[in-house]
């Protein structure tokens, strides 16, 4: 059996029903039951603190960036669930995309893939912000499926706690987790291009 793909997964909203986080539940779940090879951990960006150098010292940065910088570069591949927030990423998530990036930028070379759920076009626009950020960071994220979901569109694709219920959605998000997988393992110089 091949190695397991860890992916590291980020939500950019804070919000304890959200909807961007419910995708990322899914996902775990799916890694557990339908994408064999791949382990998607939710790694919580809420404990960072605003990006300020003055909380460097000598090099070591303050403990949970430290903490957050081990698991993104610990990571093959990262998931971000992305909410559109006046066009653009979120505050929190552009916050730890900056901490990550501090030298040694630990972000350089990950394969990663983007979700999002929202009103209107499902967060759209918050992607092609967060694959600028990607060009100067080397992040490398796959290009197709895309993933934009319009939650307020019948059928219901949530639950009040903000769980994925859409078996269509779930599907979508599927594929997106077979597609990181295999550009993670073609960027690692492995055969990725079997769907399992």
């Amino acid at each position: 059996m091949s190695a397991l793909i860890k992916v590291v997964a980020i939500s950019g909203s804070l919000r304890k029903a959200s909807y961007n986080t419910g995708l990322i539940r899914s996902a775990i779940e799916l890694s557990k039951t339908v994408v064999e090879g791949v382990e998607v951990e939710y790694v919580d960006i809420s404990n960072l603190p605003l990006l300020n150098t003055d909380l460097e010292k000598e090099g070591i940065f303050p403990a949970e960036v430290e903490a957050f910088r081990h698991k993104i570069h610990g990571a093959d591949s990262i998931l971000f669930a992305s909410p559109e927030y006046n066009y653009s990423v979120s505050a929190p998530l552009k916050n730890a995309l900056d901490w990550a990036s501090r030298p040694p930028n630990v972000w350089g070379g990950k394969p990663a893939a983007i979700v999002s759920v929202g009103g209107g076009h499902g967060g759209a626009k918050s992607h092609y912000h967060l694959r600028q950020i990607g060009v100067y960071i080397d992040l490398h994220f796959i290009n197709k499926p895309e993933f934009f979901l319009n939650a307020f569109q019948p059928p219901a694709k949530f639950n009040s706690d903000g769980d994925l219920i859409d078996e269509d959605s779930k599907h979508k998000l599927k594929e997106i987790l077979l597609s990181l997988k295999a550009f993670t393992l073609q960027l690692q110089g492995k055969n990725g291009n079997n769907y399992q």
